[in-house]
């Protein structure tokens, strides 16, 4: 990859595919336009209900999603930092709507694959011709015994931002001086896999400022991490022996968790911070693995050119529930699997053969008010899975402080933009 920082623009374009250059589909059936179901309005989703509707007016797109606020993850961690307001990461769907997405606030309890229909919590049938998936993550409690959702009560994940992150937030805040906030970081496949590494410096920098005498231990399922040498550069450089990692060879993974005690196991040892930062392992939200759509590994196989599952006629699945090869489970990487697959959509209701996707990926992270850097990337179809192709960029090891402060407006501008292009 070459040492480049991203430009805004190619940040915020996750294909190179023009929706308007789309040829018209042509009619499925005689009596009306093609129908489209889409379960989920988080970054995947959403953009994906937007660009199918932006793609051919007349299409009948129906988004399925029963929060009618969505809480963002990406800048989350400020949130737990106590450096952003909770509201700056809350969007609805009502600009959806009004560009003429039926927006239905529901669960979706049963879908029937042969009968091409979804049946919603408030026993609404709703059929379809084509049905894409969106539903983010569900943690795998029962790889992690002692956590569940009670225990996430004293020992919060804040892996689904909202009440959780808030909850991680004030356990910070209540916390002496001189404690210990641990983190217990799984193995992947995870959702955005360098945002606990985020977190450790967040969390490290509302320490430093308000708690000095304390100490982030993270406990790690891994040995290597993304942007490792970037993080542990400016770890070193800002909050120098506060943060602490054991990784798996030395003993960091976490086997199992005791929520009344608020203790830690790992292979080598027990742990009891005051503050304990459980991530669980994760896998498909699951409306996929009642569908069938998800396999033994818990996540969702596609076809990476049409993101329609392997396993399931008629359905795609985008976002971080599928397998998408070496593309990371991220909201920029969910928003451009989103726009692909809605593309891909609209090619087969016109009978032609759909692109080659070429997606980019982002990650911006920032360990400091104003110290940012960033990972991109480039994926294409290789066989089942998408694989990472040149024209990527990631920031540079050694770059002044003024670089570090222009990547962290920079990924503000981006959560802007990205959230404006999705949610309006």
């Amino acid at each position: 990859m070459t040492s480049r920082p991203m430009t805004r623009r190619t940040a915020v374009l996750g294909i190179t595919a023009a929706a308007a250059t789309l040829a018209r589909p042509s009619i499925l059936r005689a009596q009306s336009t093609g129908r489209v179901v889409v379960v989920g309005g988080g970054f995947g989703g959403a953009a994906c209900a937007r660009a199918l509707k932006r793609a051919q007016g007349d299409l009948q797109v129906i988004l399925i999603e029963p929060n009618a606020v969505i809480t963002s993850c990406p800048f989350s961690n400020e949130v737990i930092a106590g450096l952003r307001d909770i509201e700056a990461q809350q969007f609805g769907h009502d600009r959806l709507a009004a560009d003429g997405i039926t927006v239905i606030g529901q669960a979706v309890t049963t879908i029937e694959p042969q009968q091409r229909s979804v049946l919603t919590a408030d026993g609404v049938a709703l059929p379809y011709d084509r049905l894409v998936l969106s539903p983010g993550i569900d943690f795998h409690f029962e790889a992690l015994p002692g956590y569940d959702e009670a225990a996430s009560e004293k020992m919060p994940h804040a892996w689904k931002a909202g009440a959780q992150t808030l909850l991680l937030r004030r356990q910070l805040e209540a916390m002496d001086d001189g404690g210990t906030v641990a983190i217990a970081v799984p193995a992947n496949p995870s959702r955005c896999p360098p945002a606990p590494y985020e977190r450790a410096s967040l969390i490290a920098h509302y320490l430093k400022t308000k708690k000095p005498r304390s100490k982030v231990l993270v406990l790690d399922a891994k040995d290597n991490f993304s942007q490792q040498r970037l993080f542990e550069k400016a770890w070193k450089e800002l909050y120098g022996d506060m943060i602490e990692r054991i990784g798996l060879s030395q003993g960091g993974r976490v086997t199992s968790v005791d929520p009344s005690t608020r203790t830690i196991i790992t292979e080598f040892g027990n742990y009891t911070p005051d503050v304990a930062n459980v991530i669980p392992p994760q896998r498909a939200g699951r409306i996929a693995e009642i569908t069938g759509a998800a396999d033994s590994t818990g996540w969702c196989p596609i076809d990476p050119t049409t993101f329609e599952s392997k396993l399931v006629k008629n359905i795609h699945v985008i976002g971080d529930a599928c397998l998408g090869g070496g593309i990371p489970k991220s909201a920029s990487a969910a928003s451009a699997q989103g726009k692909a697959c809605a593309a891909a959509i609209v090619a087969m209701f016109a009978g032609r053969a759909p692109d080659t996707p070429r997606l980019t990926g982002v990650c911006y992270n920032t360990v400091a008010p104003g110290y940012g850097f960033s990972l991109a990337g480039n994926y294409q179809p290789r066989g089942d899975i998408f694989a990472e192709i040149e024209g990527g960029a990631t920031s540079p090891l050694d770059a002044p402080r003024e670089l570090r402060a222009r990547e962290a407006d920079e990924a503000e501008r981006w959560f802007q933009t990205i959230t404006a292009d999705t949610f309006g």
